[in-house]
Parts: structure tokens; sequence; C-alpha cells
């Protein structure tokens, strides 16, 4: 997991969702690849995805049921997912969880 981006872009205006509880910034890379960089309050949510993710915890933890599974799996700081394209996975969140989604093209 890298520590730091550069030579990014980033959009000021936030994505904020399910009443602010989990926030996100976009960081657009020389290549025109995406990622987005967010934290998660504590709370249940569920996510749909259009590409492919790849889930980085960067600090705190969260239980994820994956697509067409009906177990949680927790991940912790360090540890990252995959969610296939056009598809919900489901995120429990018990503390202030610190994210890097990135997005498969």
């Amino acid at each position: 997991m890298s520590e730091l981006f550069e030579n990014v872009k980033v959009l000021k205006k936030s994505n904020v969702y399910f009443d602010g509880k989990v926030t996100s910034r976009k960081v657009i890379f020389q290549d025109g690849s995406e990622k987005t960089l967010g934290v998660m309050l504590p709370g249940e949510y569920e996510f749909g995805t259009g590409a492919p993710e790849v889930m980085e915890v960067m600090a705190g933890s969260m239980e994820v049921m994956l697509p067409g599974s009906e177990k949680w799996v927790n991940y912790e700081a360090g540890q990252a997912y995959s969610v296939p394209g056009d598809s919900k996975f489901k995120v429990k969140v018990g503390e202030v969880t610190d994210y890097c989604c990135s997005y498969e093209k």
C-alpha cells in the first residue's frame, strides 16, 4: 500500500453519503485512473459498484459481506479486498475507519 500519491489532481468537492457518515474525495492520476480517499463513521452501509473496486483499509476496521456471500469478514488497517463490478456489498463499521478505494477499468 502506497502511503503517498504524487502528481495527482484532487477534486475539491467531497462525495457525501448516508447523511454525512461516509465521505470521500476523488483523486485522479496522470494516466486517468481514479481512487477515492474517504472516512466511514460507525454504522452499517450497503454500496453499489459500477466498475470493479479494490478497497484498502488505511486505519480502523470494517466487517464486509461481499456479493454472493452470507458471511461477514473483518478487514483491518493494512488489509484490502476486491469487489466485482455491477454488484452490491455490505459494510459494518464499529469505529472511525479510513479507506482508499481504487477503481479498475
